[in-house]
């Protein structure tokens, strides 16, 4: 079956799309420098990721910045990405904000520097309104923290007497969890080789469609991207999808925007 932009384009594309961005400490040390070098430069890859979704319409994009495994990294590196993550809600959000983004950092925030905290709370109130993309930045995030959290939740209503054990289903955790009332997970990309999810959304990417590259994060292109989005396509509806033909759609989408 031949497809071009237009048929494409009356397909479902991916709602909610998530990326564990992996190896830029290994892209940076191909090229003898530093890992938090390429903690540098995968911020450039993340402005690039952003702008595609954005012209591509996907509602949500949802990025691994942070796990809650990362404190046990190198002090250095730790403390270097945590100035980036300041560098960057502070140069940054304007930029989303003008774009029409909405900024969500998602995790548990709590064990951060007050300094960084209140660069997040100050990001959410700027673009709290925004109706484009959401932009969710998971930072001190673990699935099993997140479902630990949800647990948590209800089992307080339950001890309040606000809710009954027989009340907690599937349906009642999901709405404790992050990101309960966005677009459920269609596509989980994970640069860098590794086949695994890493604690990352483990309730969420239930049914969602895995796409692993061994492609390191500060290359994930457009280009690489839009092959990412063309598999998922291809999969969900069975026929031949390329990423010329995502690309070109993204095309389209200039023109009419």
């Amino acid at each position: 079956m031949s497809l071009n932009a237009d048929t494409i384009s009356q397909q479902s594309l991916p709602k909610h799309i998530a990326i564990i961005m992996d190896g830029n400490g290994r892209w940076a040390q191909s090229r003898n420098r530093p890992r938090t070098y390429g903690h540098k430069k995968g911020v450039d890859a993340v402005r690039s990721a952003v702008q595609f979704c954005s012209k591509l319409k996907i509602e949500s994009l949802t990025l691994f910045a942070f796990s809650s495994e990362n404190w046990r990294r190198p002090e250095d590196e730790v403390s270097t990405l945590m100035d980036l993550f300041l560098f960057v809600l502070t140069k940054e959000v304007k930029k989303l904000h003008k774009n029409n983004v909405k900024l969500n950092v998602i995790g548990e925030i709590s064990r951060f520097p007050s300094s960084l905290q209140e660069r997040v709370q100050a990001a959410h109130v700027l673009t709290e309104n925004n109706t484009g993309l959401q932009l969710n930045i998971a930072a001190n995030y673990g699935g099993r923290w997140d479902i630990m959290q949800a647990a948590q939740k209800l089992a307080m209503q339950a001890s309040e007497g606000k809710i009954q054990p027989s009340d907690i289903t599937e349906e009642a955790i999901t709405k404790q969890l992050s990101m309960a009332h966005q677009s459920e997970l269609d596509l989980l990309i994970r640069t860098g080789g590794d086949c695994r999810i890493s604690n990352f959304l483990l309730w969420q990417a239930a049914y969602a469609e895995l796409y692993f590259t061994d492609t390191l994060w500060p290359d994930f292109n457009e280009e690489a991207f839009a092959e990412a989005i063309a598999c998922y396509v291809s999969r969900e509806r069975r026929f031949g999808c390329t990423g010329d033909q995502i690309k070109e759609l993204l095309a389209v989408s200039k023109v009419t925007s």
